[in-house]
């Protein structure tokens, strides 16, 4: 137990950066500016996460083009987290490509992508709770009654009132996401931490994945056979095997074709074209 704590106690006092840590965290800031660029519902914030790596990805892997390419792809991943804790996450990630360029032999670099997963929703709750759910209706509290008496620096006010705090902490959760992590990587790869982390990740990420098809996907069959008397009702017959068996079979085809690579765009005109016909056939 005490070797976790250990590894938990992340020295975030300022570190010495070099001028190159420097120049590639201060374009990693402005460039996280744009982390709602090309917003998409299925990968969210990916690519404007990915275009906020690329000073990482350029800097570490310049002399390596097969592992700069993975590690684009790997930058490019599914990520969703509040605009101003998402910096932090930034920050740890730069740390991990970085230790996964010069260490490649002692580093899964699948664990980068099981970190970033792990930190999007516990530093969104805190995000949204401290920065959407309340400096934002103070600064709009302050601001809005100015607005009303007709007062021109009342908009002002509430960008200076909600911008200052947040701009500050996006820029130093990004030094400490960077300057703790490396510290971080080392001390939890000795105790075998990540590893935990990348296994309890793909746990986490199942048990979405089948809360999310109980409760969002819904597929029943209306067939029917009539056999010497009796209703053969294929609908209850599935229910008989397991609750939600259509649902479950749609969603992990999906699922096996997104893995293949299939692009996720054909994948819907399928589904829907799928839809289409089996209602007109009557299996839908």
């Amino acid at each position: 137990m005490s070797e976790n704590k250990n590894v938990l106690n992340v020295d975030t006092k300022k570190s010495d950066l070099s001028p190159d840590d420097k120049h590639m965290l201060k374009s990693m800031f402005w460039r996280s500016w744009l982390l709602f660029s090309s917003f998409t519902m299925v990968k969210m914030q990916a690519f404007g996460f990915e275009f906020s790596m690329f000073p990482v990805i350029n800097r570490f892997y310049k002399n390596n083009s097969n592992e700069k390419k993975q590690a684009i792809v790997r930058e490019s991943s599914f990520f969703n987290c509040t605009y101003e804790t998402a910096p932090f996450i930034m920050g740890l990630s730069a740390a991990m490509e970085k230790e996964n360029a010069n260490n490649p032999e002692n580093f899964d670099p699948e664990s980068i992508n099981a970190l970033k997963a792990s930190l999007m929703g516990p530093l969104s709750g805190i995000g949204d709770s401290i920065f959407w759910g309340t400096l934002r209706l103070i600064a709009a509290g302050i601001a809005i009654p100015l607005a009303m008496q007709g007062n021109l620096l009342a908009p002002f006010l509430f960008l200076a009132i909600y911008e200052i705090p947040s701009i500050i902490t996006r820029w130093q959760l990004l030094k400490v996401g960077y300057t703790s992590g490396e510290k971080f990587i080392e001390k939890s790869s000795k105790s075998g931490l990540i590893g935990k982390i990348t296994d309890l990740a793909t746990v986490i990420g199942m048990m979405m994945i089948g809360a999310m098809t109980a409760s969002s996907v819904t597929i029943t069959t209306p067939l029917k056979w009539a056999m010497k008397g009796a209703t053969l009702n294929v609908q209850k017959i599935l229910n008989g095997i397991m609750p939600g068996l259509l649902p479950l079979a749609v969603t992990l085809i999906v699922f096996s074709l997104i893995r293949k690579r299939v692009k996720v765009i054909y994948l819907l005109f399928g589904i829907i074209i799928f839809g289409i016909l089996g209602a007109l056939i009557g299996i839908f």
